[in-house]
């Protein structure tokens, strides 16, 4: 997770958080979603997410995440879509170690494309089971969601689904390992942006929407004004409050820096971060960010959130040619 706020989330760290059952409750199921009805379907999501968990901590390079990768590519397959590998070598403060993003796309009538994207991969550590229910398996499950309600409706823009590996630093701490230039962190994001410049396929990217810890009870989204477009937080949040989700979508400030959307930012493309960083402070990276604290129902607002806000990005990008 960023660390550009590490000091903020310290001191929030001693804000307690209420457990609850493992299980999803029948209150966060999906609001009666079907197949056929092609809306974002919560119990789905909320499933994927528990399967993640249930294969432990998921760092860089571990047999766990290739697990979690077998699984993403199986769930695609089932909707009839197909994954692209985008293997690399990550150079990071414990030496190289093979990274890959993962991708599927869903055409559009312009080869132009919005990306829809978050990390599947857990922070390491040694002193407890870091399952990362929220930080890692929250916005793996809600892409292979979105990408099967999204796959049958029209697009006037292709849609790149891109699960980020390495979005984690390598090194038990933060500021012990760190190199000029080269953060201990965010691989799979810097990967994937340099090897779409270098293929001259940057500038085909109008968007990139970010998912990353989303799946918190009492779910709390601030607006990210330090990476985050601004269009893009103005289109969210007032698409969120007209459904009746301003408690989650709140109007406050809160800058994140180094996530997955900073490479993205520094190659001029718009950006959002849909985190919640602040409120989830007591659990993130802590053992306790496991099913007890992460709700389907925060999965299903953002959800519909997303798929309702995505029409009008189009709008917006195709009024700017």
């Amino acid at each position: 997770m960023p660390r550009a706020i590490i000091a903020t989330i310290l001191s929030a760290a001693l804000l307690g958080c209420e457990a609850a059952s493992t299980a999803a409750p029948a209150d966060q199921a999906g609001a009666g979603a079907t197949p056929s009805a092609a809306t974002f379907d919560s119990s789905k999501a909320w499933e994927h997410l528990r399967q993640m968990v249930l294969l432990g901590p998921r760092p860089a390079g571990s047999e766990a995440l290739r697990q979690t990768r077998a699984y993403i590519t199986r769930q695609l397959a089932a909707a009839g879509l197909t994954i692209e590998e985008q293997p690399f070598v990550a150079q990071t403060p414990n030496g190289p170690i093979n990274m890959v993003n993962l991708i599927a796309r869903l055409p559009g009538k312009r080869t132009d494309r919005i990306l829809l994207t978050g990390h599947y991969d857990t922070k390491l550590f040694k002193e407890f089971a870091f399952v990362g229910a929220s930080d890692g398996a929250s916005s793996a499950a809600m892409l292979i969601e979105l990408a099967r309600v999204l796959k049958n409706r029209p697009r006037e823009y292709t849609y790149e689904f891109v699960w980020f590996d390495g979005e984690e630093a390598v090194c038990l701490g933060w500021d012990d390992c760190g190199r000029p230039g080269a953060p201990d962190n965010t691989y799979g994001s810097r990967y994937y942006v340099d090897a779409a410049r270098k293929a001259n396929a940057l500038t085909s990217v109008k968007a990139m929407i970010l998912l990353d810890m989303v799946g918190a009870k009492d779910l709390k989204l601030l607006k990210d004004v330090g990476m985050s477009a601004n269009w893009l937080i103005d289109l969210f949040w007032s698409t969120a409050r007209k459904m009746g989700h301003a408690a989650t979508f709140v109007d406050q400030n809160y800058p994140i820096g180094g996530d997955d959307h900073e490479p993205f930012f520094n190659a001029g493309i718009p950006s959002l971060d849909l985190i919640d960083l602040d409120h989830y402070a007591a659990q993130w990276h802590t053992k306790d960010d496991d099913l007890a604290h992460v709700s389907a129902r925060s999965l299903q607002i953002v959800g519909d959130v997303v798929l309702a806000a995505l029409p009008d990005v189009e709008k917006r990008l195709a009024a700017q040619k």
